[in-house]
């Protein structure tokens, strides 16, 4: 039986040339499109594919948010990261959060149609290098610093934050104030770019 994939990926072209490379292959069928993660999640509850193929970012519900959607419900698909970013903290989070494949963009189609396969089958496949880079350097932050820092650097004020994550000001500065330290920035704005450097955010 042929193995049925979505692909998840917010750029119209990208999402369309994956599918189309994918659909050559005579036991792959990409069964559904996702311009973001929200409508990735609602298709995976009503078609059940073997295999999601996913970016990173994504408007509503991001790749990583994703891949740990779909462990927390313990559905049967496998989730493959497939990124232009190369970065340590990521692949780190994405293997927290499950994921059974982690690839770069730049990957021959070749290399994607085999780790399907692979993962289908069982195995986990990761971008070698970046998964010797992974463990070199660990991510100090909280889930919680991380999403105070990631509000602070889309340019939401600490009222914004207290606001939409439902904490007092004084406690989003601590959050801030931990996670500037840590980092070793001086301000909000450049540790939220340092943490976004690092694949932390």
């Amino acid at each position: 039986m042929n193995i049925r994939v979505i692909v998840a990926e917010d750029q119209a072209m990208v999402r369309g040339a994956l599918a189309a490379l994918l659909n050559i292959e005579d036991d792959i069928d990409v069964v559904g499109q996702a311009i973001d993660g929200k409508q990735a999640l609602e298709l995976l509850l009503t078609v059940k594919p073997e295999v999601l193929l996913t970016d990173i970012e994504m408007p509503h519900i991001t790749g990583l948010e994703l891949a740990a959607e779909v462990h927390r419900r313990k559905l049967p698909t496998k989730v493959i990261i497939l990124t232009t970013f190369a970065r340590a903290g990521y692949l780190r989070r994405a293997l927290d959060a499950g994921v059974s494949g982690y690839l770069l963009k730049d990957a021959p189609s070749s290399t994607l149609a085999n780790a399907i396969r692979r993962i289908r089958g069982g195995a986990r496949v990761i971008d070698p290098e970046l998964a010797a880079e992974a463990w070199t350097e660990g991510d100090p932050l909280t889930d919680r610093e991380r999403q105070v820092l990631r509000y602070a650097g889309e340019g939401s004020s600490g009222a914004e934050i207290a606001e939409r994550l439902n904490l007092s000001e004084g406690t989003v500065r601590n959050y801030l104030s931990e996670a500037i330290n840590k980092l070793g920035a001086s301000n909000r704005t450049e540790a939220a770019r340092i943490a976004r450097q690092k694949g932390w955010l």
